[in-house]
């Protein structure tokens, strides 16, 4: 098992990670299924047609509910959803960020307030490991703090050593779990998260020190949380070039397509994000000439597809007007064929992508697609 780089165009890679439970082409669009279900009505057998990789699961959720030990007694999350493929599981770090009215941070761990019955949870290094253990996923995340772009330079300094602090822990635990002979998964993968917010110093000697810990890949967190396009680019430019060069990288929570795009130009390897499943289920579609909002009226009587020549099972049994006419009269189908067809698109980019960079031709498939897309590219790097 491990991460083969098969083919450099710039920084765009085009590589391979073989897994326990499969391989993954990179790069690659992880499928967010954020309690064990991709929302909308998606099956794994769906998910399959759609040609999905992985799908990405929420540690913190499947935790308050259903339990990760309930899920570990039933056979862990693989046999739990009937999904086969790889899965990536969350630490639980992005809800240290998001229900920050309902968490208190210190050394040890993080106290959370369950959103939804309101009890208290902690969750430390060795938690978050266990749990994700007990789900037996692919590839488990360490447990990271995520800083606000806004934060001060002191508190985001403090944060990320103990973002550090807390990987060396979640390594020790994970090779111990994995050493023990009823885990479910005993070849689960640990991905460490660099962090810095966009202080591009902190986060290129944050980068310096994890990469020494020699782990099977690297992600780079706490971005798309408030910063500018303009500054989430510069810190992939000066961090991405730090981390080791022959593992994946993998950029959380990112993002549109365009920003994708971009990110692959930057050297990332990795993604995963709910805008195709969450839009979706709003009536908006991805197409390689932009979003479009189904639910306008001037999609009535438009008998063509989503996107012409677009192979998702909804554009290929479906026009426009009949996904309107589901979607305003409350059909759960219309959600369904929505969210089928945003992320057969996001699959379907990364495969245009991958071919794109094996061909050697990244660049001129980045300037052509961000100019269909109405999107401007970003001032071309220089590339060593």
């Amino acid at each position: 098992m491990g991460y083969e780089l098969i083919k450099k165009d710039g920084r765009a890679r085009r590589g391979r990670l073989t897994t326990v439970h499969g391989v993954i082409e990179t790069p690659v669009f992880m499928n967010v299924g954020t309690a064990g279900a991709i929302k909308g009505a998606v099956s794994v057998t769906d998910l399959k047609e759609i040609e999905t990789q992985v799908m990405l699961c929420n540690t913190y959720h499947l935790h308050v509910r259903t339990g990760d030990r309930t899920i570990r007694e039933l056979g862990g999350l693989h046999r739990f959803t009937g999904w086969d493929r790889p899965i990536l599981t969350d630490s639980g770090g992005f809800q240290v960020f998001s229900l920050k009215t309902l968490r208190k941070i210190r050394e040890e761990g993080v106290t959370f307030q369950s959103h939804i019955d309101g009890r208290r949870i902690f969750m430390g290094p060795e938690e978050s490991i266990q749990i994700q253990s007990n789900l037996g996923s692919t590839i488990a995340m360490a447990l990271d703090e995520c800083p606000s772009a806004k934060a001060d330079r002191n508190y985001v300094t403090e944060s990320v050593k103990r973002t550090e602090r807390w990987l060396l822990r979640c390594k020790e635990e994970l090779e111990r779990l994995n050493a023990l002979p009823d885990t479910v998964n005993p070849e689960q993968l640990l991905f460490g998260i660099n962090q810095g917010a966009v202080f591009e110093d902190i986060r290129i000697d944050n980068a310096k020190r994890i990469r020494e810990l020699d782990l099977p890949g690297y992600a780079v967190g706490g971005l798309a949380v408030g910063e500018s396009h303009e500054e989430m680019y510069h810190i992939l430019d000066v961090t991405v070039p730090e981390l080791p060069s022959d593992r994946p990288v993998y950029l959380m929570g990112v993002g549109t397509p365009e920003n994708i795009v971009e990110a692959v130009y930057r050297g990332v390897d990795f993604f995963d994000c709910v805008y195709p499943s969450r839009n979706a289920r709003h009536g908006q579609v991805y197409t390689h000439k932009g979003k479009l909002n189904l639910k306008n009226a001037k999609f009535i009587k438009d008998d063509s597809p989503i996107e012409e020549g677009c192979g998702c099972p909804a554009c290929r049994h479906h026009s426009r007007a009949y996904i309107r006419h589901l979607l305003m009269a409350g059909e759960m189908l219309g959600l369904r064929l929505s969210v089928m067809h945003n992320l057969y698109f996001y699959n379907h980019l990364m495969q245009e992508i991958r071919e794109a960079v094996e061909e050697g031709r990244y660049e001129d498939f980045r300037r052509d697609f961000l100019s269909g897309y109405h999107i401007r590219p970003e001032t071309d790097l220089t590339l060593a």
